[in-house]
């Protein structure tokens, strides 16, 4: 009769499996526990090995649980979660105030999490974690003090405040634009490019999806060069950035980017380039949380910022840069 294996791996296996769970990203994983890529990959590995199934869908540029994975994920995330809480308790950092924030994957990488700094940098004794999953979170059973919600503003959660809506236009890398093989001066020009796809949430709203915005502009009919389909939107804009086609831009989560020029609005000179999808975001607090003060800080900070990006969207985002015409002698006009 062979043995049972009833002892539990090893905590480090566990500890960098939630963490690459969490990012969905061994890399990202690594960089939180101060590791290498391929140490957080062999430990992901020896856990496989020693439950027997696998635990991740390894894709190109995408990393998914598979059910196994969901399934230990959820487990181990919880007793994490209170093995933290703990030792933050054993080690007296009671002066320390957490703070659970959930919200989506894109919402998370390319808006909130770089305005992180100013919060922490006027709130320095409170403890922010964000606990970004594009699946709604339950405040109680997943332990979230303070949610971002993107849906419809005619029937919000209740108690949720707005943040802002969004507009959806193209964007791509300027040099896309100094590329003179292939324009792209006018939303026609999208057939000499290739469209870049969000296919998480192209699913979920039609106005995230390049079809509905070129039907909306009479280009119904308009075959691209190519297409190039994201699991997640994040990742797509990566993909822009470095110039490999036009993708369909949020605002205000892209705000920065295209204030920065990582990203420019081709279109918007000539103007019209714009979709208002009929969704919006909207923050909410546990309602047993909505009484302390650090929760209200942050929910307060966040409106803030809000209403700030608001008024700086008001003047709409950088447009393309002119192009220069030159004379036969090369002087520019």
């Amino acid at each position: 009769m062979q043995a049972q294996h009833l002892e539990l791996p090893p905590l480090d296996l566990l500890r960098g499996f939630e963490a690459a769970a969490r990012h969905r990203s061994f890399t990202r994983a690594a960089a939180e526990l101060l590791l290498t890529q391929p140490a957080i990959s062999r430990q992901v590995q020896m856990l496989e090995a020693s439950i027997g199934v696998p635990l991740f869908q390894r894709r190109h540029r995408a990393l998914l649980l598979t059910h196994a994975g969901e399934v230990l994920y959820r487990k181990v995330a919880g007793m994490m979660e209170e093995l933290r809480g703990t030792m933050r308790e054993l080690r007296g950092a009671a002066q320390l105030q957490p703070v659970t924030v959930t919200t989506s994957l894109s919402f998370g990488a390319l808006w909130l999490i770089p305005r992180l700094p100013a919060f922490r940098a006027r709130h320095p004794s409170v403890d922010v974690r964000i606990v970004a999953d594009n699946q709604v979170l339950d405040f109680s059973r997943d332990r979230i003090e303070v949610a971002i919600r993107y849906c419809a503003p005619d029937a919000p959660p209740a108690n949720a405040v707005l943040l802002f809506g969004e507009e959806v236009l193209p964007v791509c890398s300027p040099r896309l634009l100094r590329d003179r093989t292939r324009p792209l001066r006018v939303p026609d020009d999208l057939r000499h490019h290739m469209l870049l796809h969000d296919e998480w949430n192209a699913r979920g709203s039609g106005w995230l999806h390049w079809d509905t915005w070129l039907q909306a502009h009479g280009l119904a009919k308009l075959k691209p060069a190519g297409d190039l389909r994201f699991s997640h939107y994040y990742q797509m804009i990566e993909a822009a950035i470095e110039g490999q086609g036009v993708a369909l831009g949020r605002l205000p989560l892209l705000s920065e980017m295209i204030r920065r020029r990582q990203l420019v609005a081709p279109f918007e000179p000539q103007g019209g380039s714009r979709i208002t999808p009929p969704r919006a975001f909207f923050v909410l607090r546990e309602p047993r949380a909505a009484a302390r003060a650090e929760v209200n800080a942050f929910c307060e900070w966040l409106v803030e910022q809000a209403r700030s990006e608001t008024v700086r969207a008001a003047s709409g985002p950088n447009p393309a840069p002119r192009r220069s015409r030159t004379t036969r002698r090369g002087r520019r006009l």
